[in-house]
């Protein structure tokens, strides 16, 4: 069977103050080689992955609720796929200065902001349109989101394209453009599990990193630069078994060649990641009200509280740039 574009309803949002009721839909990007993705234009976000075992039998390797009603529910749906934006980190006390000008954002996270606010991308309903070209099957999504929305500054034109190959690759590509300076960072909150089900404990985990972010008690960075991992629990750089410790960190990577590895013994199934993005955050599903530990995020992006730390990497964005940003996710099976 050859590769296929299909698109279905999935139903009508409940609506909120920054959008009405709206029809969503799914799209299935099917290679016919195995691998398999679905995406909803709810929330731009990744449904399922689908990908062959060692024995050919495929899975899908991504965390997913049952329906409309659960994503649309936030005690039920912990940004599961989500494109999370406009800033998919925290923002200490909500609040950040540009050129002088204070800007105070939506506060949805005690005293501070997180994942774009309570309405932030992963709340809306995307323009999509798919298309098929030299043998990669893309869907593309956009979201304008106005001047003050959350508390940012200039209107946002968003945009993220999933491109899948029979090569077995998955990329998310991430583009935005603004009226007026701003903050940009983009990312998807998956939670894989490569075993397409149970605990992701037995599962084996590899980072690009010497380093992490060092955070008090509400996960916001402390001052100084980022801790050296060597020797601690927390240094991946050679694969080991996720365990039960719970891992909630932002990883500073190393360099570019690669950012992630993650493999099942059982199945056989491994996902190499590779990023343009300075960190990965990663977060084992601790705290998913029902679904412990059912999978892994690994969020490429920016570093928490870029805004207000000279010494990370700027995440500014001005009138006349083009925001970037590009993950690919590649699978195999042994």
């Amino acid at each position: 069977m050859g590769a296929t574009i299909r698109r279905e309803r999935v139903g009508t949002t409940a609506g909120h103050r920054g959008q009405g009721p709206t029809d969503v839909d799914a799209y299935t990007l099917d290679t016919g080689e195995g691998l398999a993705v679905v995406v909803w234009t709810y929330g731009a976000q990744l449904v399922e992955v689908l990908v062959p075992d060692r024995e050919g039998r495929t899975g899908n390797v991504v965390v997913r609720l049952a329906d409309l009603g659960g994503y649309q529910d936030r005690a039920t749906n912990p940004y599961v796929g989500s494109t999370v934006g406009r800033y998919c980190r925290c923002v200490t006390g909500g609040r950040f200065r540009l050129d002088g000008v204070e800007h105070r954002l939506d506060r949805n996270d005690g005293d501070h902001h997180i994942h774009g606010g309570a309405l932030g991308f992963d709340r809306y309903v995307w323009r999509a349109e798919a298309e098929r070209a030299d043998g990669v099957l893309s869907l593309r999504l956009r979201l304008d989101s106005p001047d003050g929305d959350q508390g940012y500054p200039g209107t946002l034109s968003a945009e993220v394209v999933y491109r899948v190959s029979g090569e077995g690759t998955l990329a998310f590509e991430y583009r935005a453009t603004t009226t007026a300076s701003t903050i940009v960072g983009l990312t998807n909150h998956a939670y894989w599990n490569l075993a397409g089900g149970g605990r992701i404990d037995g599962q084996l985990l590899a980072l690009n990193a010497s380093r992490a972010v060092v955070f008090d008690d509400e996960l916001i960075p402390l001052p100084g630069p980022p801790a050296d991992l060597t020797g601690s629990p927390l240094d991946h750089r050679a694969p080991q078994p996720i365990g039960d410790r719970r891992l909630d960190n932002c990883f500073v990577l190393d360099g570019p060649d690669w950012a992630a590895r993650l493999h099942d013994p059982a199945s056989g199934r491994t996902m190499r990641v590779v990023t343009d993005q300075p960190a990965v955050g990663v977060y084992s599903a601790d705290g998913f009200a029902g679904r412990r530990r059912s999978g892994i995020c690994l969020e490429a992006g920016p570093l928490p509280d870029a805004p207000n730390r000279a010494d990370y990497p700027p995440v500014r964005l001005d009138p006349g740039e083009t925001y970037r940003h590009r993950t690919v996710h590649h699978f195999s099976a042994r």
